[in-house]
């Protein structure tokens, strides 16, 4: 009996990369597509449809921050930037046009591959910290859980899972504050500290949910200790 693997979209324009990452998702039971352009890589994404996309922005033919922003544009699969430019700003660059997480050259296989199961898991909407309600309500947005769609306001907004997660992560217990490395156990269940990751992910919640995303009344940020979802 055949079995359908979760198929990873590798794009990198390193054989050398594409190789051995692909070897490493093969042994972690993933099936690799590996391409080396962003052109290839929309052809895949349209041919193949990939659980998820590993994607380098040094790409020969269109810069990968491009290629992320025409994809992103489309559809919300779950995407981790592998790339060599290590700048705090193009990481913070990256997850705002809607990377899920980022990831620097040189890396590691282990660390790489915890990362995809992270994002894979949040795609799943069987998450271990997902309320037990199918539907939740708080104020005007709605989460249904069961079908991974919100609504605001009767209106329905389009998230990546990781803005799914994070919603839903706060929504469990509405007015109740969050920090950061709450927040990062939960969403993506990670242990190191990082403040940049949960407040770009907000930032980019914001942008859909709130009427003005300056002034948020839905996700508040509490200074100095993180932030709560509020009845709207």
């Amino acid at each position: 009996m055949s079995v359908n693997l979760p198929a990873i979209l590798v794009v990198d324009d390193d054989d050398a990369i594409r190789r051995v990452v692909g070897a490493k998702l093969k042994l972690e039971g993933y099936t690799p597509i590996p391409v080396s352009t962003g052109q290839e890589a929309f052809r895949a994404l349209e041919e193949r449809q990939p659980h998820l996309i590993i994607l380098d922005l040094g790409l020969p033919d269109i810069d990968g921050v491009t290629v992320c922003q025409r994809i992103r544009s489309r559809s919300s699969i779950p995407i981790i930037i592998l790339s060599a430019r290590s700048e705090e700003i193009n990481r913070i660059v990256g997850l705002e046009i809607g990377a899920d997480d980022y990831v620097t050259k040189p890396f590691s296989l282990d660390e790489l591959m915890a990362r995809v199961k992270a994002v894979l898991r949040r795609a799943n909407p069987d998450r271990g910290f997902a309320p037990t309600e199918t539907v939740i309500q708080v104020g005007d947005i709605t989460i249904d859980t069961d079908g991974h769609e919100v609504t605001v306001a009767r209106k329905r907004v389009d998230l990546t899972p990781t803005e799914f997660s994070l919603l839903s992560a706060l929504a469990e217990k509405p007015g109740r504050v969050y920090s950061h490395q709450e927040l990062l156990h939960m969403v993506w269940d990670y242990d190191q500290y990082d403040t940049h990751l949960v407040e770009v992910h907000i930032a980019n919640l914001r942008r859909k949910i709130e009427k003005n995303p300056r002034k948020p009344h839905r996700v508040v940020t509490v200074r100095g200790v993180g932030y709560k979802l509020v009845p709207f």
